[in-house]
C-alpha cells in the first residue's frame, strides 16, 4: 500500500476511534437495575448529608432473615455495602424475619425501625415493630427499647412494614400494617412510645381500598401522598398504588396503580419508597422486583427508576427499566 494511502487509512481509523470514545465517554453513567447485587427487598431510600442510602430487607427464608445490610452512594451509580448494620444478636427478642427497615435522623442519632418475628397471635408470640439506634447511618445499631415498640395487633393490622413520616410541622408518625389494614400513630418526641390522639385512641386506621402492605407517605405541593403495595408479594400481581389527601389522616381514596411488572423486564414490582432531590421536583422510586428467570419467592432485587407527576399532581405510571437512572450527585 502506498505511503499516502496508508497514512490516510491510519489517520481515519484513529479519528474514528477517538470520536467513538468521545461519544461514549460523554454519555452519563447509569445505575443499571438492580442497583447492587444480592437478593434484597422492601428498600427504604433516604438521604443523609450528600449521600443516598438504601436500607432493604435481606431476602431469604424467615429463619435466615436475622440481619440487615445497608448501601450508600454519592451518585446513585456507585454503591458501597455496609454489612450487618444490625442483627438478632443485638435484638434479643428478634428470632426471625427482620423486615422492611425505616430510618430517620434526629438529634444527631439514627433511629432504625424494623419488623421482626412475623407474629400472628400477640398473646402467644413476642414480636412486632422494634427500634434500634446508632450514631452513624452505617451502624452498628443497638436495640433502643429492649422490646417491641408495637407488639400487639390493632385494628386488624399486623405490626410490620413500618414507615416513619415526618410531617410539615416537625411531628413524627408511624405508618404501618399488613393483612390489608394500615394504622397511623403519633410518635413521642424520643420515639419510646406514642401520644394519644384527641379522641383518646392511639392507633388510627387509615386503610384505603386495595391496601395490602408496604405503606409510605410524602408531601408535595401541600398534598399528602399515601402509597402502598397490593397483590401477593410472591406473585406477578404485586404492585404499587396511591391515594391523595389533605392531611396524613385522610380520608384516602385510591387514585390508581403506578408501578407494576413488565413481562419484558421483570415480575412483581412493589414494596417501594421514594426519594426527592432537595430543592428540586426530581423524584425517584426505589422498589424491588423479581427477575424473569427466578421462581423462588425470596429472589428479589432492589431497583430504581424515575417517578414523574403530571400538571395536576397525579403520579404518572412508572416505567421499570434495565438501565436504571443517570448519575446524580447531591450538592
Amino acid at each position: 500500500m502506498p505511503g499516502l494511502q496508508r497514512f490516510i487509512l491510519v489517520f481515519s481509523l484513529t479519528l474514528f476511534a477517538f470520536y467513538g470514545f468521545a461519544q461514549t465517554s460523554s454519555r452519563p453513567a447509569k445505575s443499571g437495575n438492580p442497583i447492587f447485587p444480592g437478593w434484597y427487598a422492601d428498600p427504604e431510600g433516604v438521604l443523609f448529608g450528600n449521600q443516598y442510602w438504601v436500607y432493604p430487607t435481606y431476602s431469604a427464608p424467615y429463619e435466615q432473615q436475622v440481619l440487615l445490610d445497608a448501601f450508600s452512594s454519592p451518585d446513585l451509580v456507585t454503591w458501597t455495602k455496609h454489612s450487618r448494620i444490625i442483627d438478632s444478636s443485638a435484638v434479643k427478642w428478634a428470632k426471625k424475619a427482620m423486615w422492611a427497615p425505616s430510618i430517620v435522623e434526629k438529634g444527631g442519632q439514627y433511629f432504625l425501625f424494623f419488623g421482626a418475628n412475623d407474629i400472628h397471635d400477640a398473646k402467644k408470640e413476642v414480636g412486632g415493630i422494634g427500634v434500634a439506634v446508632a450514631d452513624n447511618p452505617a451502624g452498628p445499631f443497638r436495640d433502643y427499647l429492649g422490646k417491641p415498640l408495637v407488639g400487639e395487633i390493632y385494628n386488624g393490622a399486623q405490626p410490620i412494614d413500618q414507615y416513619v413520616f415526618k410531617d410539615q410541622d416537625g411531628e413524627y408518625y408511624l405508618v404501618y400494617g399488613g393483612w390489608g389494614h394500615c394504622n397511623i400513630a403519633h410518635l413521642k418526641d424520643d420515639f419510646t412510645g406514642f401520644l394519644p390522639f384527641s379522641d383518646g385512641t392511639t392507633f388510627r386506621e387509615i386503610t384505603p381500598k386495595g391496601y395490602v402492605e408496604g405503606p409510605t407517605m410524602f408531601v408535595r405541593k401541600g398534598k399528602y401522598y399515601f402509597m402502598w403495595s397490593e397483590g401477593g408479594w410472591t406473585g406477578p400481581d404485586y404492585s404499587v398504588a396511591y391515594a391523595v389527601a389533605k392531611s396524613p389522616f385522610g380520608p384516602f381514596e385510591r387514585v390508581g396503580k403506578i408501578l407494576q411488572q413488565d413481562p419484558m423486564v421483570a415480575r412483581g414490582a412493589g414494596h417501594h419508597s421514594v426519594i426527592q432531590v432537595p430543592g428540586t421536583d426530581d423524584w425517584y422510586i426505589v422498589y424491588h422486583r423479581r427477575p424473569l428467570t427466578e421462581t423462588d419467592g425470596n429472589h428479589r432485587e432492589t431497583c430504581i427508576d424515575h417517578m414523574y407527576f403530571d400538571a395536576d399532581g397525579a403520579i404518572k405510571p412508572v416505567k421499570i427499566t434495565v438501565a436504571g437512572v443517570e448519575a446524580r450527585a447531591l450538592k
